[in-house]
């Protein structure tokens, strides 16, 4: 038998597929995701580096997951989203959801959206433009 488990076969991680479709998921739950999976693409960036040390690879991942990173990272990239890409950027910048406070609250709303960004392309299996998306972010670092 060299049937996949379910979820495998349509190109995801893990075979767990999600209950419903993106655009009837509430954009935090986008950012949910979304999260996880950016916080993935940097470690593997780091790893693509020569220095493992840990701190130094605590003290780069800190570098690129913090608000203010993710927000600056974001308006690199804005004007090259499609526009499907800049709805759900904008509905996660517009979500409502608690600012931490040590945070900047722009800062938090802007990387909230690229998180959600992160979690639609997750989830819709767009793997190609999530990379696309991560060499974009990457391309002027070491």
């Amino acid at each position: 038998m060299n049937e996949q488990p379910i979820g495998l076969a349509e190109g995801w991680m893990f075979p767990f597929p999600p209950s419903k479709p993106s655009k009837q998921m509430n954009p935090i739950t986008l950012a949910y995701i979304g999260d996880a999976i950016y916080e993935v693409m940097v470690r593997q960036w780091i790893l693509s580096q020569p220095n493992h040390r840990p701190h130094h690879m605590h003290r780069e991942a800190i570098s690129f997951v913090s608000a203010k990173a993710q927000a600056r990272l974001l308006n690199k990239i804005q004007d090259q989203l499609s526009e499907e890409e800049a709805d759900i950027v904008r509905q996660g910048r517009n979500a409502k959801s608690a600012v931490p406070k040590n945070a900047d609250m722009n800062d938090y709303r802007q990387a909230t959206a690229l998180e959600a960004l992160f979690g639609y392309l997750y989830i819709e299996n767009k793997m190609d433009r999530l990379r696309e998306i991560a060499g974009l972010l990457f391309e002027d670092q070491k």
